[in-house]
């Protein structure tokens, strides 16, 4: 039978993060070790946000000390989806049933000696294009953030709205960054329909790529779509029942941990793909084995939209090799698993 060993990492960001929900300071990561006879482990990750999520993080917990006492009763030969449906059904949590199935997709992977991304499809991308993140508050340092993004090959910046002097950042990021590079903002929800109209029509003229969640709710997101020229993505949106295919949006940004883990979020990419929306993967500012999942993922989906994946940096952590940011790109980690 399985052994299950869980762990709690609190880690600081280097310099808050502002957005529309409040700022964030650090990160809180609950890790799940998931061992077998065979002394085979795979380790999976909870990241719960609760201004984003919901989630508190002691509830988190004590889904996934749930979830250990179900596992230790299978064997080790039990299907990874008979597993994960067993702890669905005990608490139905995504973001901690993420932490098991991502803890199963590792293990699956190292008892195979594959990376996951090859579990997943015969033909995954080599690498996945990422996007840097701004959330700088005043027009300098978001045109030095913007600059370094350029100077470090990045193809695409996220620049974080409505929370302060927009049109002044935007201009100044596009300055900075130059005519060629994608800029995508992301509102987190601070608007309402109206406000989003009149903020996405002053803006447009610097370019953008897309506008994530201007606002909160499908029906409102299919209005601003329907009075805005540029293109409208959903994010939080994408949680609401019936949105993945209601057609509210040009994109969904798909994330790990609000799907329940990869094989969630590959099920909910199908979904959205059916509806003709483009389909992004992204991160709540998650440890390295959510980062690492999120890459496997999107590179089995051959995502071609730059992915909100290149947080690791904005943590005080000496990130893994296998997931530094080189060219705007991030490379598929090639050791077994999820290769961290």
């Amino acid at each position: 039978m399985p052994t299950v060993a869980l762990h709690h990492e609190s880690i600081r960001l280097h310099t808050p993060l502002p957005t529309a929900f409040g700022e964030i300071r650090e990160r809180d990561l609950l890790i799940f070790e998931l061992t077998g006879a065979d002394g085979v482990t795979g380790r999976g990750e909870a990241a719960p946000l609760t201004p984003y999520d919901g989630v508190p993080l002691d509830v988190c917990a004590e889904a996934l000390a749930v979830y250990a006492s179900i596992l230790q009763s299978y064997d080790d030969d039990a299907p990874g989806v008979l597993m994960l449906d067993a702890c669905r059904e005990a608490a139905d949590i995504p973001v901690a049933l993420a932490a098991v199935d991502l803890a199963l997709w590792d293990r699956a992977g190292r008892r195979a000696g594959r990376p996951v991304a090859s579990l997943l499809t015969d033909e995954p991308l080599d690498a996945v294009p990422v996007n840097a993140t701004i959330g700088a508050v005043d027009r300098q340092s978001a045109a030095s953030a913007a600059a370094a993004a350029r100077d470090a090959g990045y193809s695409c910046i996220k620049l974080k709205v409505g929370v302060g002097d927009d049109a002044g950042r935007v201009a100044a990021v596009r300055a900075a960054a130059g005519p060629q590079m994608l800029l995508r903002l992301d509102a987190n929800g601070a608007w309402d329909v109206e406000q989003a109209v009149r903020a996405i029509e002053v803006l447009s003229p610097a370019g953008l790529e897309f506008v994530e969640e201007p606002v909160h709710g499908l029906q409102a997101l299919r209005a601003v779509r329907e009075r805005v020229a540029a293109r409208v993505s959903m994010d939080e949106t994408a949680e609401d029942m019936g949105a993945l295919i209601a057609g509210g949006a040009d994109a969904v940004c798909l994330k790990i941990s609000r799907c329940g883990g990869i094989a969630g979020l590959l099920a909910q990419a199908a979904l959205v793909r059916s509806g003709g929306a483009e389909v992004y993967v992204a991160s709540t500012f998650d440890g390295p084995l959510g980062i690492a999942a999120g890459v496997h993922v999107a590179a089995a989906l051959r995502v071609q939209a730059a992915c909100g994946l290149a947080t690791l940096e904005a943590l005080d952590i000496d990130v893994p090799e296998a997931l530094r940011v080189r060219g705007g790109m991030i490379r598929v980690p090639t050791g077994p698993g999820l290769g961290v």
